[in-house]
């Protein structure tokens, strides 16, 4: 039984109670985060709506509502049993499973695009080269690899996850080293930009977010790589 079993039915309750003090909830930064997911997707493989996309890590499904209606196939795995039973009753279109958190359950080269969202701070760092292995076997040549984290450098950051009751264990990662670990799987065009630096409420603060990538302080950082 994974230990995030008991937080699948009260997960967005948990992470609201985490995050209350910015006045924002765990809606927002799931928009936030899906909005440059399909962004970024589309600057480096289009039409989105030939791609397979595979989430790992993908809890109970939050994105998938989002991207189901995009891709021509949103895949999505967790070593937690009932977050994947709620995902799969929240988001049909979708095509879940369980696995053992070590080798992914799918052939080489079958997915165009993979994408895991705060998930490898959960994973012990001993764990990590064999895993971002892993992301690259499963990603057809050319195909694109997105990592989403917190970024250990922003103070609020570090409260959510001080306050998180499921993130009593992270290991929070670096972007510098996180890029190294997945040059050294064999990915190429590894490149890491900050996210969250200000809260895109509107428009205008979207473009100012995107705007200040190149500086290192936003709340979390999202790694690009081509496999």
């Amino acid at each position: 039984m994974s230990e995030f079993d008991q937080y699948a039915r009260k997960y967005d309750a948990t992470v609201n109670d985490a995050i209350a003090f910015s006045g924002l909830d765990v809606d927002f930064f799931t928009k936030a985060k899906s909005d440059d997911l399909l962004r970024t997707v589309a600057r480096h493989r289009s039409p989105l709506g030939e791609l397979a996309l595979l989430d790992v890590g993908c809890g109970i499904g939050n994105y998938h509502a989002g991207w189901t209606s995009h891709f021509r196939e949103v895949h999505g795995i967790d070593v937690s049993v009932e977050s994947i039973d709620v995902a799969r009753a929240s988001n049909p279109g979708a095509q879940y499973q369980s696995y053992d958190g070590l080798r992914l359950p799918y052939g080489d080269g079958v997915f165009d695009v993979l994408v895991t969202i705060c998930v490898m701070h959960h994973v012990p760092p001993a764990q990590w080269p064999a895993l971002v292995s892993e992301f690259k076997r499963v990603l057809k040549p050319g195909g694109l690899a997105l990592v989403y984290e917190h970024n250990p450098l922003n103070p609020l950051t570090r409260r959510v996850v001080d306050k998180c009751e499921f993130d009593v264990d992270a290991v929070l990662l670096w972007p510098r080293p996180t890029r190294r670990l997945f040059e050294g799987a064999g990915f190429e065009k590894v490149r890491t930009r900050s996210i969250l630096t200000v809260p895109p409420l509107n428009g205008l603060l979207a473009a100012a977010d995107r705007a200040m990538g190149w500086q290192p302080f936003g709340a979390q950082f999202a790694l690009e790589a081509k496999a």
